[in-house]
């Protein structure tokens, strides 16, 4: 037993499965001061004590690296003084939190989500703070927030109250409403909420309770006379000088099923041909091992590779990856007269194929990649045999279409 020394400190490692705490002990120690680190890494110094009920009470002063242990030593000092002579510091600190504004309340989950949560789910969480949660109710007082302040807000948001118009130059797109982004604004805000109620600022979550909007997302995909249009149309773009790493990542989309951020940042170095998977390091799930089919696998290794640059599908220009893929798209689509495509669409067509062929949800969502409650892929060193058979089937049948000839074989097998 030591003092928390900032050798002492350092030395500290998380445990994946639980809290660990480290309290001042030894000579000069001061009672009740102490750190916990969580499972994510993230270290605070806090002080515990009873206040004049005999209640158990924790308050936190500050994260490791924010404060030396000196600093937090003389806070925590301070602290527990105040509790002795018949104080609350942790009540107290509720008391004032509770009387922040919701936009205060924000920016404090986001410096507390900041590398908890992936950096994509963060950066929407935060547009969706700034574009609507803020100008609508972001005065108000996260105490006296009701369910029905949320109902407002959810129904303002599909009104478009806080819709922004596309910007005339550059890039990016526009702060929109309707019913979807709405609801899954009031889902983001009560997760806020939820943050919240944990740190003992409200006692309920006024979002519980709250019926949100049906999301409606598209669920467009191509029919089988679609895809065979849209292999058409690449041929003959192929021979017109369209984009040839645009129109192999549109087909590497509609093999694989992967995302588009999956493919055009797919370096090399991921693809595991023998395996006949892609070892994503990182997803939207987490790290990953995707099962491809041999069309697929056969479709990426033809891909050219380029000394300098790491990507599959390299940019036109410098070394980052091809970026230009809606455009390319509609041109092909265009040509293919195939309307209402975005580039989800092919996502979502690869797994219209991979239920035609009759796979069940659970091996479509493997496919797919998402996260499947009780599958330990992410444990295993191969992937999956069967979901490698059924990214096969899938795959062959999808480049079947391309090609122009899964029709005559659909025929063959009704005959």
């Amino acid at each position: 037993m030591s003092k928390l020394t900032k050798r002492v400190v350092d030395a500290l490692r998380p445990d994946p499965t639980r809290d660990v705490f480290k309290w001042d002990a030894g000579d000069g120690a001061l009672k009740g001061f102490g750190i916990r680190v969580k499972p994510s890494g993230v270290a605070s110094y806090l002080v515990q004590y009873r206040n004049k009920e005999g209640r158990t009470r924790r308050l936190v002063l500050g994260r490791v690296g924010e404060l030396t242990p000196d600093e937090a030593r003389r806070i925590a000092a301070d602290k527990l003084k105040e509790a002795r002579t018949g104080g609350d510091p942790s009540e107290e600190r509720h008391a004032a939190r509770a009387a922040i504004t919701l936009s205060e309340l924000c920016d404090l989950y986001v410096a507390d989500a900041t590398g908890r949560i992936k950096p994509s789910t963060l950066a929407m969480d935060c547009s969706r703070i700034e574009c609507h949660v803020k100008p609508l109710i972001g005065r108000r007082t996260v105490g006296a927030l009701t369910r029905r302040d949320i109902d407002r807000l959810q129904s303002d948001v599909a009104a478009g109250k806080t819709a922004k118009p596309r910007k005339e130059k550059g890039r990016g797109g526009k702060g929109s409403g309707g019913r979807g982004v709405a609801a899954r604004t009031v889902g983001m805000l009560g997760t806020i909420l939820e943050f919240a109620k944990r740190h003992g600022m409200i006692v309920n979550n006024p979002a519980r309770g709250v019926r949100r909007f049906p999301d409606n997302k598209r669920r467009r995909f191509l029919s089988l006379e679609e895809l065979t249009a849209l292999g058409a149309a690449m041929r003959r773009a192929t021979a017109d000088a369209e984009n040839h790493t645009g129109l192999a990542a549109i087909q590497a989309l509609l093999l694989t099923g992967c995302r588009r951020s999956e493919i055009l940042s797919l370096p090399w170095a991921w693809l595991d041909m023998k395996a006949r998977c892609i070892r994503f390091e990182d997803t939207k799930s987490g790290p990953q091992l995707r099962p491809i089919g041999a069309a697929a696998i056969k479709q990426l290794a033809a891909q050219s590779r380029h000394e300098d640059n790491p990507w599959v599908f390299p940019a036109d220009h410098g070394k980052g990856h091809f970026v230009g893929l809606p455009r390319v798209l509609a041109r092909l689509c265009a040509r293919a007269g195939v309307k209402d495509v975005s580039v989800h669409t092919l996502r979502h067509s690869f797994a219209a194929m991979a239920a035609e062929l009759g796979f069940s949800e659970l091996t479509i969502a493997g496919l797919l990649g998402h996260s499947v409650p009780g599958v330990t892929a992410r444990y295993a060193h191969l992937p999956d045999s069967a979901l490698v058979a059924a990214a096969d089937r899938v795959s062959a049948r999808m480049a079947a279409a391309l090609d122009g000839t899964a029709r005559a074989e659909v025929v063959r097998m009704r005959a």
